[in-house]
């Protein structure tokens, strides 16, 4: 049974300054719960229907709140509630410097569209990388939009906000890779197994006072000249780009 208490907390914590005051955030989905579940993120509450609880285990430690389909609907995020949302703790990780010196790390420039973040997030975890570095300018990582594009991989991707003047000037050692259109095609670039990717804003691309810090310039080059028709796209969408990025990276791994 839900209270009147619960339903008004858990649908605070669709604020910001509610989940950082709290440390707690929300995650919806018996895919995403059941990652979260056997993760290291640690569950508080779940609120679910009967069916739920009888086919997914659900530690005694965790609260379990037993509801019906229309108490769901006036807890969830979503357009379609799933059978299922739990509350849970936002991790606070330490920044291990010398998982930067020796693995491949994202950094994100004022990435702000949710469902771009979570996408990114779930590029990461597909293709190996474990750290992200965020700008303070980039969407909440715990926003329920986001939680929900990750599909899980939020329960097993390290993620860091600072400010990212201040972080290239503590890591000038490391190789910064940035997309830019004078950049050289990624394609045809000699590219290192370490070292930091940094993603631009969705319509401005990467911030003016970032550039100084890049030490490679790189560029996806369109083949939209195949097309008959002509007519030349603008850009691709940041997660779309990042995972492009990634791939090719990883690819140089493999052969």
């Amino acid at each position: 049974m839900l209270s009147k208490n619960q339903l008004k907390f858990v649908n605070s914590l669709k604020q910001k300054k509610v989940r950082d005051e709290h440390g707690l955030f929300i995650a919806e989905g018996t895919k995403i719960v059941k990652e979260l579940l056997k993760s290291i993120i640690k569950v508080k509450q779940v609120f679910a229907t009967s069916d739920f609880f009888r086919e997914i285990k659900v530690y005694k430690t965790i609260e379990r709140i037993e509801i019906k389909a229309n108490e769901l609907e006036r807890l969830s995020a979503l357009t379609n509630p799933n059978e299922v949302l739990a509350v849970c703790e936002i991790p606070y990780y330490e920044l291990n410097e010398n998982e930067l010196k020796d693995k491949l790390t994202l950094v994100l420039d004022e990435i702000k569209d949710p469902g771009n973040l979570g996408t990114i997030i779930r590029i990461a975890d597909w293709f190996g990388i474990e750290t992200i570095i965020c700008s303070n300018q980039t969407a909440d990582a715990f926003n329920p939009k986001v939680v929900q594009a990750t599909m899980g991989s939020i329960s097993r991707i390290k993620l860091h906000y600072f400010d990212l003047v201040e972080f290239f000037q503590k890591h000038k050692e490391l190789p910064v890779y940035g997309a830019l259109l004078e950049g050289e095609n990624i394609f045809n670039k000699q590219l290192s197994p370490t070292g930091l990717i940094v993603i631009g804003n969705e319509s401005k691309g990467i911030s003016p006072d970032l550039i100084p810090f890049i030490t490679h310039k790189i560029n996806i080059p369109s083949f939209s000249h195949f097309k008959s028709g002509g007519g030349e796209v603008e850009s691709l969408n940041a997660a779309v780009a990042t995972a492009i990025i990634c791939s090719e990276f990883r690819r140089r791994l493999a052969v």
